[in-house]
């Protein structure tokens, strides 16, 4: 059997493969993914871990983002990194730069083109108050959902959760 025989007799396997790999590809870059959750950053609205979110990319870049939704970032010092976090200012607005109740309770005004994330759980939370304001272009989309894994059954979870 020659080369090009096996490349014509598999060729549509190949195309076929090829065109689900690339629809995937864009499918979860720009329009929705579903991720694990993990860390107690966002407790109690979203659980340590058992948990999984679904993200629509339509809010990729802080497009029509606003305070109080809860969004997923790349992370600004860990690049390899994401989070989730809790819009808590927008471009212009006044925040408190520290946590209430402590530090100096000095307000700080969100520059243009960021945003000032905060995670639910303060105590246990790194957010802008560790490193600052978030260019909006770290905005990976909007969390519109989660899910519990723990209410699937335990071979159904075994197959779809994150490795630990």
């Amino acid at each position: 059997m020659s080369l090009n025989f096996l490349i014509k007799r598999n060729s549509k396997y190949l195309f076929n493969g090829c065109g689900v790999a690339a629809f995937l590809h864009l499918f979860t870059d720009y329009i929705a993914s579903i991720k694990p959750t993990y860390g107690p950053s966002m407790l109690p609205t979203i659980n340590v871990r058992d948990e999984s979110v679904f993200i629509n990319k339509y809010y990729r870049r802080g497009r029509n983002i606003k305070i109080g939704d809860i969004v997923s970032v790349r992370h600004p010092l860990e690049h390899d990194e994401r989070a989730i976090k809790r819009v808590m200012g927008m471009p212009g607005d006044f925040v408190l730069r520290d946590t209430p109740g402590r530090g100096e309770g000095l307000m700080i005004q969100v520059p243009q083109g960021h945003c000032w994330l905060i995670g639910d759980n303060l105590e246990s939370s790194r957010d802008s108050r560790t490193y600052g304001p978030v260019p909006l272009a770290l905005v990976q989309g909007k969390v519109v959902a989660s899910m519990a894994w723990r209410s699937f059954p335990k071979a159904f979870a075994d197959v779809f959760s994150a490795p630990r």
